[in-house]
């Protein structure tokens, strides 16, 4: 069963008072804010779980069965395609470089863990990683360019377990424990939308992870060469803690949080002005199992976030002080090309584009 279109409208006016001037005098009024929300046929009903929109006409998405769907005119057709034996496989992650070129990541203990590629719009694709070891299970991938990557994994023993690569997966070469912060017992990253990795120019990178103890946060600013580690103010729990990192510059960030076990009280969100030094708690959407996918929306007048969930979709113009809901669909991740255009991706094939700002 594919989507039929549809659209529904959000507006919404924020007040603004002017600096600096005499309170008889009226505040100023900032520009509405109006979000078109229309469903589009996706060509699946299978799970769609990541999604990465390189402009305003291409778009990828993977998810369960191991299928991949794309767009090269903005969503108006998709069409969707499955990986040649990898039928039984989740796809929780893509990355595209443009129409021809993206990678998607399965998730799975052992051997389900792979990373595929295609050169040719996902015609033909090419095995690049199977995991080698029983004990592991990857979660995420995100490249700064077309050649430099990482893939992060859940915790083996102690030992953290990040992949990276230097030639656009040719070769995933394990980044060497002892580079990297001891990991804490049951640690790993959730594998609900593809952004437990966010990534920025010059080699930054910010992975969260979780254990029922704690939710951290490692970083690099060298490619991966060397790490630093912060603990994050984000409830977790079996089950539940931190899902989603975001960042809008190499300063700005933030981490959404949720899962199955959020209780009401929960610190859900947390942002950052110093680069992921330190991290200030946030309201969260009134989402029953809090946020599972997060995304900046690029270029927008006022730094806009936009987050969605099983519950939902909402956004925030203040950093998470405040949020407005979009709708209450069943989204798992959400992803923009622009201040115009971007779109979040659910159930039963859901595609819903995001037009605004």
């Amino acid at each position: 069963m594919s989507l039929r279109p549809s659209s529904a409208r959000l507006l919404a006016a924020a007040l603004w008072a002017a600096a600096g001037v005499a309170c008889s005098r009226p505040a100023a009024i900032a520009a509405p804010i109006t979000v078109a929300a229309t469903a589009q046929s996706s060509g699946t009903t299978q799970l769609l779980i990541a999604v990465h929109a390189v402009d305003d006409s291409v778009v990828w998405a993977s998810g369960a069965r191991g299928t991949v769907i794309r767009t090269t005119d903005g969503g108006a057709h998709w069409t969707a395609m499955r990986v040649p034996g990898a039928d039984s496989l989740q796809f929780r992650d893509v990355h595209a470089v443009d129409a021809r070129t993206a990678w998607v990541l399965s998730i799975g203990n052992g051997a389900m863990s792979r990373i595929y590629r295609t050169d040719d719009g996902g015609t033909t694709w090419t095995r690049q990683f199977t995991n080698p070891d029983p004990n592991a299970f990857y979660d995420c991938l995100e490249f700064w360019d077309a050649r430099r990557g990482l893939a992060i994994g859940d915790a083996i023993g102690t030992e953290m377990a990040v992949l990276r690569t230097d030639d656009g997966g040719a070769h995933w070469t394990r980044i060497a424990p002892s580079s990297l912060p001891r990991a804490q017992a049951n640690e790993g990253s959730f594998a609900a939308s593809g952004t437990c990795i966010a990534m920025h120019g010059s080699g930054r990178a910010w992975i969260v992870m979780n254990s029922p103890a704690a939710s951290r946060l490692i970083r690099t600013v060298d490619f991966g060469r060397t790490w630093a580690l912060e603990t994050l103010p984000i409830t977790t729990r079996e089950g539940s803690g931190t899902q989603s990192v975001i960042f809008r510059d190499a300063r700005h960030g933030m981490v959404l949080g949720g899962g199955y076990q959020v209780r009401p009280g929960d610190t859900l969100i947390a942002v950052t002005e110093d680069g992921g030094d330190t991290w200030v708690p946030r309201s969260a959407p009134a989402f029953k199992v809090g946020t599972w996918g997060g995304s900046w929306v690029p270029g927008a007048r006022t730094p806009t976030a936009v987050a969605v969930g099983p519950s939902g979709s909402a956004w925030t113009r203040d950093d998470g002080r405040t949020w407005v809901a979009i709708d209450t669909l069943n989204y798992w991740s959400v992803g923009f090309s622009s201040r115009r255009t971007g779109w979040a991706v659910g159930t039963q094939g859901r595609v819903t584009r995001l037009d605004g700002w």
